[in-house]
């Protein structure tokens, strides 16, 4: 019987996209391979009980240090000689330097070797010393996008054919909802009939300030999920709403309230939120940068990220033209459905297998 040890060590916290991901594997690969074993390595703490369906139900282990911690190396290495498992699936970007086992990794981007003003020296270092050398060596390699591909290439200077592209999902939770519920959640939240969606943070490169400009020039206010804070920081008007706690079973209320979700961001190694909105019939509004012209298509309005008239002719575009917004809804859904965990799950299991 294989084992397969998973990592979720950066599983804490408010969930993103690549806790997401880990634990979405987590959950399926048990069910496509029952004759295999699985086990999860967490941090010292655990994980959080209360992530719903996504807590996984194999057996797991606490690591003795954690994730991108001083000692992370040498407790990474302990776990994994103790847990004597044929593959390690490294979920992130933080890779075994010592053990010497079967390397599966997951790298999603290559944002830290790109953007490193956005990081740091400590990030680009870890990079250079410890993800690049041992990338070269792992068993198998996955990214999630053609653009993650080409520049986890270039900056690791890796083939990139040695990297598999497999697509992550969409969770069954985004969906198109009643409209009930939509408008129990824009009362709920003191939201308008009417409002743009945006999502991100401060980083640069997610590019909020080309909102911030634009905001004023809109009929509709732009709601911000985006942390405590941010519509201060970047100077937003007062118009603008902050919802700096909405939860993870909100976000499909808030997508599908929204007349469309503006996405500027510059750098995208896959794009989660504009295929979770996608999923849940909200128009999609993106930069044509990073991965987000793979992944939209022509599902979506494609604009250069600098340039802030064309953002808002394709606002107003949107809201007030039914045929271009029907359709938008329509491709974006259809588009979403090709996306799947589970089709995720099958070809990472098709990898372990020709591994092993």
């Amino acid at each position: 019987m294989a084992k397969v040890a998973i990592d979720l060590r950066m599983v804490q916290g408010r969930l993103h996209g690549i806790a997401r991901y880990a634990l979405e594997l987590a959950r399926r690969l048990p069910v496509l391979a029952p004759d295999w074993s699985f086990v999860g390595l967490t941090g010292p703490r655990g994980i959080d009980a209360d992530l719903g369906p996504l807590r996984p139900s194999i057996p797991l282990i606490r690591s003795m240090a954690g994730f991108l911690s001083p000692f992370e190396q040498p407790a990474l290495l302990a776990s994994l000689i103790g847990l004597r498992c044929d593959i390690f699936h490294a979920t992130s970007f933080s890779l075994p330097a010592l053990w010497p086992g079967r390397l599966v990794a997951t790298l999603h981007d290559a944002n830290h070797l790109a953007l490193p003003e956005n990081y740091g020296p400590g990030r680009v270092a870890y990079y250079r010393l410890i993800v690049g050398p041992r990338a070269r060596f792992a068993a198998a390699l996955i990214t999630g996008s053609e653009f993650s591909r080409e520049e986890l290439a270039r900056h690791l200077g890796l083939n990139p054919f040695r990297l598999q592209i497999i697509h992550p999902g969409v969770d069954e939770r985004f969906r198109m909802p009643l409209e009930s519920e939509v408008q129990g959640f824009r009362k709920r939240r003191s939201l308008p009939q009417r409002y743009f969606a945006a999502v991100g943070n401060s980083k640069p490169h997610k590019n909020l300030t080309l909102l911030a400009q634009l905001a004023p020039e809109l009929p509709y206010p732009i709601a911000l999920a985006a942390g405590r804070g941010i519509k201060e920081q970047l100077r937003f008007p007062a118009s603008a709403i902050e919802l700096p706690s909405i939860s993870e079973d909100e976000m499909p209320l808030f997508y599908a309230g929204a007349g469309a979700l503006l996405l500027p961001s510059k750098y995208e190694g896959f794009g989660f939120p504009a295929l979770e909105a996608m999923a849940c019939g909200c128009p999609v509004i993106a930069a044509g940068a990073g991965s987000l012209p793979e992944l939209i298509g022509e599902a979506g309005l494609l604009l250069p990220p600098d340039d802030i008239r064309p953002w808002r002719e394709a606002a107003l575009r949107v809201i007030r033209d039914e045929t271009l917004r029907r359709q938008l809804v329509e491709k974006g859904r259809e588009r979403a459905q090709r996306y799947t965990w589970e089709e995720c799950a099958r070809q990472t299991l098709a990898v372990y297998a020709r591994v092993l």
